[in-house]
């Protein structure tokens, strides 16, 4: 009886023993399984993060180089002198604004890119020459006009732009336009003086804000032609 007891306790231990070796041998399984996993997504983390820095960077010098050789291409327009002196004084003046603003003009671009604005761009500047040509015979009328029918007034408006780029877009239109100066920008309100209540009238209208909203793709003014470069740009993808 006590042989057999004996017995039966010894089988019953090394079951035990097999059992928590095999426990013991599938946690260290589990746990180097956990090891090379975690090394594996630490390894892909890491190549990750590193090509995503070179793009971002090859981005960032694409940006820079375009900026800059657009803002000399402005300079050479405006001052229109082709010496030495001038031309080196337009390439250094390009590359610290450039360095300074990279990041601006090519900020918020939805889906779409730079060539659709520049499309647009050259598609809306006969409206803008227009309305500079327009709101200058207007100044020049207040100005000659023996009554001298000026009513000056600060206008302000919340506008419905919402990138820094369209922001500076917006006010350098007003500025450019005879008759009005852009005063202050406070967190999207514009403080802008009018030369009299035509002018404040045809800037109130927000004709321009929505001519430069479509040009610079804003997500709040959705346009058929929005709609249309989109699509185009889908059946590319396809």
């Amino acid at each position: 009886m006590e042989v057999t007891i004996l017995v039966q306790a010894t089988d019953k231990a090394f079951e035990i023993l097999e059992k928590a070796r095999n426990d013991a041998r599938e946690l260290l399984y589990s746990s180097a399984k956990l090891t090379s996993e975690t090394r594996s997504l630490e390894e892909r983390r890491k190549a990750r993060d590193f090509l995503s820095g070179a793009q971002r960077s090859r981005l960032t010098l694409r940006n820079f180089a375009i900026t800059s050789v657009l803002l000399f291409a402005f300079w050479i327009i405006l001052s229109a002198r082709f010496d030495a002196f001038h031309l080196t004084l337009g390439i250094i003046c390009s590359l610290l604004v450039a360095y300074l603003s990279h990041d601006l003009l090519f900020s918020n671009i939805r889906l779409g890119d730079a060539r659709v604005r520049a499309r647009r761009f050259f598609a809306a500047a006969p409206w803008f020459l227009g309305q500079i040509f327009s709101a200058n015979l207007h100044v020049a009328y207040l100005a000659l006009s023996p009554k001298m029918p000026v009513d000056p007034q600060i206008i302000r408006f919340k506008t419905k732009l919402e990138s820094d780029i369209s922001w500076v877009a917006l006010a350098n239109s007003i500025t450019l336009t005879p008759g009005t100066i852009t005063v202050d920008i406070r967190e999207g309100e514009f403080f802008v003086h009018a030369l009299d209540r035509k002018v404040a009238y045809d800037l109130s209208t927000g004709e321009m804000e929505d001519r430069i909203a479509h040009v610079l793709m804003e997500a709040d003014h959705i346009y058929i032609q929005d709609v249309l470069d989109v699509a185009r740009i889908f059946g590319a993808l396809k």
